[in-house]
């Protein structure tokens, strides 16, 4: 079953639930951020404010259309000061900090989440992932579908039901487990082996040179995971890949990098933060605290009217 059918089985009545909304909120703010002219709204003292107009009407689509009942975002604020750089100094070393604009408005737009009666979740050591996948894990326990938003398919990771999905909102596109699978080869539960194999240039995750997805694709679908390739290391010569002859000896060379990169690629889904339900329940939200901020933002009325909708 795909898609419709997945989440009417949910449903003890055969109606579609509303799946249970995690929003991975620094992608759709940064869709904005680069795509709306930075003149096209400005607050009081001139910092441009378009992203977070952009941002707000995207989360009013959403709870319009969609009325989820348990709804949450989740914002990256550990750039620098995660505990994968601890691990791996140069871990996301090639993403430059917000200036003070693009700062003013990712704090605009944890704002106006709260505002909108969405709960929302930052972390100086976690980021956003670790924060959706320790959501994900405590929300699998109801029988709704999990829709993380998100464009980053590495959090395919944490798609462990058929019912659960990737969702990029602004093309309509659902990824479940099968269609990781198609894309990268392997199960959800092999993609982090698989970046620590072939590395992973947005995240400056290294990968073993010489070994590209083909290759990383053969050997988890041989072995099942990197431990058992590891083990099984003599038969490695037998595989039907090209260059297997030194493949183990390739693997044995960069056996600490593989295990730092596991690290790295792993979703954390254990972080000490509120993940009760009744928590995470959408609220009403605060009509006269979001006009105040719309005016502040310089929107004047234009979202007004959507954001009354809400709960007429």
């Amino acid at each position: 079953m795909r898609g419709a059918d997945l989440m009417a089985a949910a449903s003890p009545v055969g109606r579609p639930r509303p799946p249970a909304c995690l929003i991975d909120a620094s992608i759709y703010i940064f869709r904005y951020y680069f795509s709306l002219p930075d003149n096209w709204f400005s607050e009081a003292e001139g910092y441009p404010t378009a992203a977070v107009y952009g941002y707000t009407t995207f989360l009013l689509q959403l709870l319009q259309r969609h009325r989820p009942e348990i709804i949450a975002a989740c914002f990256d604020e550990s750039l620098g000061s995660c505990f994968r750089n601890e691990i791996y100094p140069d871990y996301k070393a090639s993403r430059a900090l917000p200036d003070a604009a693009l700062a003013y408005q990712l704090d605009a737009c944890r704002e106006v989440t709260q505002l909108l009666g969405i709960a929302a979740f930052a972390s100086d050591t976690y980021e956003a992932d670790d924060l959706i996948g320790t959501l994900a894990r405590r929300l699998r326990r109801r029988r709704a579908p999990v829709a993380i938003l998100s464009r980053d398919k590495d959090l395919g990771q944490l798609l462990r039901r058929e019912v659960d999905f990737l969702w990029d909102y602004a093309k309509d596109e659902r990824w479940y487990r099968a269609d990781i699978t198609a894309k990268f080869g392997v199960e959800p539960e092999q993609l982090v082996d698989y970046l620590a194999l072939v590395g992973d240039s947005i995240d400056d995750i290294p990968g073993v040179p010489g070994i590209g997805a083909k290759t990383a694709r053969a050997l988890l679908q041989a072995c099942g995971n990197i431990d058992a390739v590891f083990k099984r290391h003599l038969e490695l010569r037998e595989l039907p890949i090209r260059g297997a002859g030194t493949l183990a000896a390739k693997l044995a060379q960069h056996r600490e990098q593989i295990e730092m990169a596991r690290q790295l690629a792993t979703i954390v889904d254990a972080v000490p933060m509120t993940t009760d339900p009744a928590a995470l329940a959408w609220r009403e939200p605060d009509l006269a605290a979001l006009e105040a901020f719309y005016r502040r933002m310089g929107f004047g009325d234009r979202l007004m009217r959507k954001t009354a909708a809400l709960i007429a």
